[in-house]
């Protein structure tokens, strides 16, 4: 039964409406270098690197990647929750409106923005889901807030897009048994700014 690794990206320099691919601030470097030397002690070998495309987890997974000589795969279903599209409202705005509810209430807003965006939220969900039961052996993602917490929610978590708070550079596992995921340790959380 393969076992996950989630890792949610250190902390930014900028918040999310000024930059949406920003790079890490220094306590988020310091976090990443952290990160891997407790992964590599903890771990008994090297496992696969899979990562989100963005550039504040693919700086997170560099020290790992550089302890262990190996590339991470750049992971397309690993990455950041979506916002509407909408001209009026920013993502910070859209974080604040949808983060203390549910995935039901997030898609219904989100329709109000832009038609289509409950199904598009789904399928970003869904490829979460399918990335991690479709892997046949142990490995670690570099990912973000609210993609932990949709696979939190997917393992019997609830339905609260915030209900789960993972601190940058935190350590989520989870396994996989017959297509079901189930949070085996959550990581270390903290009230935090999405990012």
């Amino acid at each position: 039964m393969p076992r996950f690794y989630l890792v949610r990206h250190g902390s930014v320099s900028a918040p999310a409406d000024s930059d949406t691919d920003p790079d890490l601030d220094p306590a988020g470097r310091a976090q990443a270098l952290a990160v891997a030397d407790q992964l590599a002690l903890r771990l008994p070998a090297m496992l696969p690197l899979l990562c989100s495309p963005l550039r504040r987890c693919r700086q997170t997974v560099a020290p790992l990647a550089a302890l262990w000589n190996t590339a991470p795969r750049i992971e397309a279903a690993a990455i950041e929750f979506p916002s509407p599209v909408s001209d009026r409202l920013s993502r910070t705005q859209w974080l604040q409106r949808v983060l203390p509810g549910t995935w039901a209430q997030a898609a219904l807003n989100g329709e109000s923005w832009e038609p289509g965006y409950a199904a598009r939220l789904d399928r970003w969900r869904q490829g979460l889901r399918e990335l991690l039961t479709s892997l046949d052996s142990d490995c670690v993602v570099f990912t973000h807030f609210v993609a932990i917490n949709s696979l939190h929610g997917l393992a019997g978590g609830g339905e609260c897009l915030s209900g789960y708070r993972p601190d940058n550079a935190s350590v989520t596992v989870f396994d996989c048994r017959d297509g079901l995921l189930r949070l085996l340790e959550p990581g270390r959380q903290k009230p935090t700014v999405v990012g």
